[in-house]
């Protein structure tokens, strides 16, 4: 039967897969990472108080990329080039979505505009990665090889978008609430297309990786349709909705290291 857990696991179970995967999440990763870094070095005089937790935030993402390479060395395999129709992160970026890396490299203060647009974007992207992450750690949490990589990552996916829920409350309250409004309606819209390209896209790279047969490879290109006329229909609205999270401060300390992987 075709699902989920039976998809990663022949993924998982492939080298040339496998380290595709990898290669397409760690390179994904530490782009997060270099994009929060940038952010925490240029947020305005007024919201100087969020620097300490964008700086945790992209901590956090260049530790998952380190993670990802690291279960490909102990794999022994290499990283290899990322297909251009498989890079979420560039081509979110390349469709207008978050802040412009041309805005990032210039020395030159952010905007609370700019610091709105950035947490709303994220908010959008965080609901995405930590539902992933949580439907991997349900199925492969205990996995001998990556389930303690997936349980961590799985954690501080939770943690970001908590951060994210907190500090665009913050900000609405302080009278941004139309702009927040408006901003994550356009990610989220962008989002699910680009994530379907996306996706649509990974399946056929590992389609003919892992030689599918022309009728499962159909099944799934259907599936991921199905997903996204559901998400354009009504489920886009789960990633533009705020709500005061349980874990308050989530991104409050220093970020957590991740002995044996790095």
């Amino acid at each position: 039967m075709l699902s989920a857990k039976s998809l990663f696991q022949e993924i998982l179970d492939n080298d040339e897969s496998f380290r595709l995967f990898c290669s397409i999440a760690a390179s994904g990763e530490s782009q997060g990472g270099w994009e929060n870094g940038r952010i925490a070095t240029l947020v305005p005089e007024s919201e100087l108080a969020l620097a300490p937790k964008i700086t945790r935030h992209g901590a956090d993402e260049d530790k998952h990329g380190r993670i990802f390479d690291a279960l490909m060395r102990k794999r022994g395999v290499h990283p290899v080039p990322v297909p251009p129709d498989t890079d979420y992160t560039m081509l979110l970026e390349r469709n207008g979505i978050g802040l412009a890396h041309d805005r990032l490299r210039a020395d030159r203060p952010l905007t609370v505009r700019d610091v709105v647009t950035y947490l709303a974007h994220s908010r959008v992207t965080e609901q995405r990665a930590s539902e992933q992450m949580e439907l991997l750690r349900r199925h492969f949490g205990d996995h001998p090889d990556v389930g303690r990589a997936v349980r961590m990552i799985s954690q501080d996916e939770e943690n970001h978008l908590a951060y994210c829920h907190e500090e665009l409350l913050r900000l609405a309250r302080a009278g941004h609430g139309p702009d927040i409004r408006r901003i994550l309606r356009d990610c989220a819209l962008a989002e699910i297309r680009i994530y379907r390209d996306v996706s649509l896209a990974v399946m056929a790279h590992m389609g003919r990786i892992l030689g599918w047969s022309t009728s499962k490879a159909a099944v799934l290109v259907a599936g991921i349709h199905v997903v996204y006329a559901w998400e354009r229909l009504a489920g886009w609205r789960r990633m533009v909705s705020l709500r005061m999270p349980e874990r308050r401060d989530a991104l409050g300390g220093p970020a957590t290291t991740t002995p044996g992987f790095v």
